[in-house]
């Protein structure tokens, strides 16, 4: 593909926001051309993320009503949401009304959970709010790329971050058939994955040099994480799910357990992974125990394996804020545009961050 594709981020102004902001902006066939963030309209990028002063320099935020004016009629648009759950149905249904007015071929990619059920009174009773645009269920998927073969939708809701990581974990080993239909997963997230805003479970002094749990065995991501292995894997699925604050800003390391059917080697649950990820440019099987400073600032997961026999570990890690949020969401939008999906997305991380 030659010419560049506009790309516009609605909610820019988040972690997440920010994430894909620098990833378009080093993207080589996707051309940044909105910003969208109301509440800072017409303030430089720079004022909010002082790392991308000088690659977005005398770029600013632009209101929603005012980006869809920068582009062409019958032009194609990346349109990225990272807007919050519950608003960004709204938002994208209003995107893509106006952008079909303009004649404007689109492809969105939802960071937000308003797109990760295919049905709305699912999603209405995990999140105890009204769908902003049940309309559009059927347009979206959701699932991790390394799961899905052929994309078959115009538009991607793109999983939670602790789903992600799950999710990588628990296919291969479902869709084995070695195990019980049933897992116990531990996840340690960083302070970033609640956001920009401040509240008590991001402030410094809880939580530096702090480890804790929190909303174990009720944290709605459970149900995402069970709905998306079944989906992926053919197998209803349990998942009992304990979240932790990390003292850390960004990474997530889950923990997964399960008991097995027959006896298992180690060596045989490591094939599984292999043969499963041989194929994937992001998903390594590592022989060491995953660490988090050697995925952070990527869009990789590592993974490892270990098994008594009777029982099984998988141990996934991932930087929650790209392969987890916006790395993902560039990686399924290269697929829509029909690109390479490691597109802009292989740079090397930094390491001891």
């Amino acid at each position: 593909m030659s010419s560049a594709i506009p790309a516009v981020v609605l909610g820019a102004s988040g972690y997440v926001g920010g994430e894909l902001l620098r990833l378009v902006t080093a993207h080589p066939q996707f051309e940044l051309v909105a910003a969208v963030s109301d509440s800072r309209a017409g303030s430089p990028i720079g004022d909010t993320f002082a790392h991308l002063s000088q690659a977005l320099r005398d770029v600013s935020f632009v209101a929603h009503a005012a980006w869809l004016d920068q582009l062409d009629s019958g032009s194609n648009l990346a349109l990225f949401s990272a807007a919050p759950h519950g608003a960004s149905a709204g938002v994208i249904a209003n995107a893509l009304n106006a952008a079909e007015k303009k004649g404007i071929n689109v492809h969105v990619v939802d960071s937000s959970a308003d797109f990760r059920y295919a049905r709305q009174s699912d999603y209405e009773t995990i999140y105890n709010t009204d769908h902003g645009a049940p309309e559009l269920l059927e347009q979206f998927i959701c699932a991790v790329p390394e799961h899905v073969n052929t994309v078959d939708a115009p538009h991607v809701g793109h999983p939670g971050c602790f789903a992600t990581a799950t999710l990588l974990a628990t296919v291969p080993l479902i869709r084995s058939g070695l195990t019980d239909a049933e897992v116990y997963v531990s996840g340690i997230t960083g302070s970033t994955g609640s956001g920009r805003s401040p509240q008590p479970g991001t402030h410094h002094p809880e939580r530096n040099s702090n480890l804790y749990a929190y909303k174990p065995l009720a944290h709605r991501h459970a149900p995402e994480m069970a709905g998306l292995t079944k989906a992926a894997s053919g197998r209803e699925t349990s998942v009992h799910f304990v979240p932790h604050s990390g003292p850390f800003a960004r990474g997530i390391h889950i923990t997964l357990q399960a008991k097995t059917i027959s006896a298992v080697s180690e060596a045989t649950l490591r094939d599984v992974y292999e043969q499963a990820y041989g194929n994937a440019p992001f998903v390594d099987v590592v022989q060491a125990t995953p660490r988090l400073k050697n995925v952070v600032a990527s869009n990789m997961c590592h993974i490892s394996v270990a098994s008594n026999g009777e029982s099984v570990v998988v141990m996934s890690a991932i930087d929650n804020l790209v392969k987890g949020a916006a790395g993902g969401a560039m990686q399924w939008m290269n697929r829509l545009w029909n690109l390479p999906e490691t597109t802009g997305l292989t740079a090397p991380a930094p390491g001891w961050t």
